[in-house]
């Protein structure tokens, strides 16, 4: 029976596996990054449930969504979301996989490409005992690696497209080694949980066929020494506020 939760401020419906991989403050953040404007075409891979699709929609009016998954239990979810949230003409979710999908054809590619990529690839940890978690997690396929994930987003992206991702800070070094040549103008934006602690997060925005240097931005502080949200968090969070 899945259960129903709520993001930015109650104005986002989400239903979500009961025990199974959760929707994050991840999901929020990498939506809040994605530099797309209105009209624009957005791929999600690895879209769950939709929790950053919806975010997205909820700040960008008139853009296209779709959303790819390889568990059919989350893409029926996911369109149930899109009736909870009033956004059946703003997306499509698809069952697929993130090594086999393309586009069919050129002109289809996207503007703008989003992700949270499995943390621990497949054979590095000990799979979650739920399958479904276990899956979004990249413990149940042994040949789905982080590069495959960028392989996928450059093959939909059109050129000076965007991708944006969210990972793990000691991540950073794989991310820029699978962009390799084929991005440019990258931006690392750390995630701070406190002020003076290192990093756990890192949001990577980067566009395809740029050449331009990376910058590594101040980020954000997520909280306050007392626990709550820092004020620029909270816009994020419950304002649905971009960062820049």
């Amino acid at each position: 029976m899945p259960e129903e939760i709520f993001v930015l401020d109650q104005t986002v419906r989400l239903l979500q596996p009961d025990g199974g991989f959760r929707t994050s403050l991840d999901s929020v953040m990498v939506a809040a990054a994605c530099p797309a404007e209105a009209g624009s075409q957005v791929l999600d891979l690895g879209c769950g449930v939709g929790g950053a699709a919806f975010c997205l929609m909820r700040r960008v009016d008139n853009l296209f969504i779709t959303g790819i998954d390889i568990q059919p239990d989350y893409i029926d979810l996911a369109r149930q979301n899109a009736a909870l949230n009033s956004n059946t003409d703003r997306c499509e979710f698809i069952v697929d996989n993130v090594g086999t999908f393309r586009f069919s054809l050129p002109d289809q590619r996207v503007d703008h490409v989003l992700c949270n990529p499995p943390f621990l690839e497949a054979g590095t940890y000990t799979p979650s005992p739920d399958q479904g978690r276990a899956t979004a997690l990249g413990h149940a396929d042994q040949d789905i690696v982080l590069k495959d994930w960028i392989d996928c987003a450059f093959d939909s992206l059109k050129s000076g497209g965007s991708l944006t991702l969210i990972h793990r800070a000691d991540f950073v070094d794989k991310i820029i080694q699978a962009l390799g040549k084929r991005f440019g103008q990258t931006e690392i934006i750390p995630l701070w949980p406190r002020a003076g602690d290192p990093a756990k997060r890192v949001i990577v925005r980067t566009r395809k066929d740029r050449r331009s240097p990376a910058r590594i931005h101040p980020g954000l502080v997520i909280h306050n020494p007392d626990g709550s949200y820092t004020a620029e968090a909270e816009k994020v969070l419950r304002e649905a506020a971009r960062i820049a």
